[in-house]
C-alpha cells in the first residue's frame, strides 16, 4: 500500500506538527482542565477521528473541490467559529460547583473534538499541502492517504491525550478548593472563545 521508506520518513514529521501547539491541543488542555483527563482523551480520538476523515476526503479527491471553490473553506471557517463560541457560552452558562468524579462518562468530547477538527479550515489546507508530497502515484492514492491520515491522527491522539491528562491531573489536584470548579469553567470559556477568534482573524495563505 505504501512505501516503508516513505512511511519512515512521514511519521518524524508527522509527530514534529502534532507536537506544535495548536487548535487541537489547547482544546484537549481545556476539555482536560474542565472535565478530567477521561475526556481530553476522548476530544483527542474525536480529534484524531476528524485527521484521518480530512485525509480520506482529500484522497477521495473532495479536496479538488476546494481549490475550485475557495468559498467553501470560508464556510467552513465561520462554522467553526460558530460551534466554539457555542462551546464557550455553554461552559459559562453550566459552570458547575462539583467537578465530575474520576472515571465518569461523558458524553461530548469525543463529538466536540471531531467537530472543532472537522471545521477548521487550515487543517485541510495542511492535508492538502503536507500529505500529497509523501503520495507515490504508482500506488493505491486513497489507501495511502489514509494510512497517513491514520498515522497523523494517531499521533495527535498521544501527544494531545498526554497534554489532556497533565491539565486534568492538575484541574483534580485543585478541585478542592471552594469555587474552582466554577473558574475552570469560566476559564474553558475564555480558551474557547479565544480559539474562535483566533479562527475568526487567521490568514488563509
Amino acid at each position: 500500500m505504501i512505501d516503508p521508506l516513505i512511511l519512515l520518513a512521514f511519521l518524524p514529521a508527522s509527530l514534529a506538527l502534532n507536537l506544535t501547539p495548536g487548535a487541537d491541543m489547547t482544546f484537549c488542555l481545556a476539555q482536560g482542565l474542565r472535565s478530567g483527563p477521561r475526556a481530553a482523551w476522548a476530544a483527542g480520538a474525536g480529534i484524531a477521528l476528524g485527521a484521518l476523515i480530512h485525509a480520506s476526503l482529500a484522497g477521495l479527491g473532495v479536496a479538488a473541490l476546494i481549490v475550485a471553490y475557495p468559498a467553501l473553506l470560508i464556510v467552513i471557517r465561520w462554522v467553526g467559529v460558530a460551534y466554539l463560541l457555542w462551546l464557550a457560552f455553554r461552559a459559562l452558562k453550566t459552570a458547575r460547583t462539583d467537578m465530575p468524579q474520576q472515571g465518569m462518562a461523558h458524553p461530548r468530547p469525543f463529538r466536540e473534538g471531531l467537530t472543532v477538527n472537522l471545521s477548521n479550515p487550515k487543517v485541510i489546507l495542511f492535508v492538502l499541502a503536507f500529505i500529497p508530497q509523501f503520495i507515490d502515484p504508482a500506488r493505491p492514492v486513497l489507501a495511502q492517504f489514509m494510512i497517513l491520515g491514520l498515522a497523523i491522527g494517531l499521533g495527535g491522539l498521544v501527544i494531545n491525550g498526554l497534554a489532556g491528562q497533565l491539565a486534568g491531573g492538575i484541574g483534580r489536584r485543585l478541585a478542592g478548593t471552594g469555587g474552582f470548579a466554577r473558574w475552570l469553567n469560566r476559564i474553558s470559556a475564555g480558551i474557547f472563545a479565544l480559539l474562535s477568534l483566533r479562527l475568526a482573524v487567521m490568514e488563509m495563505k
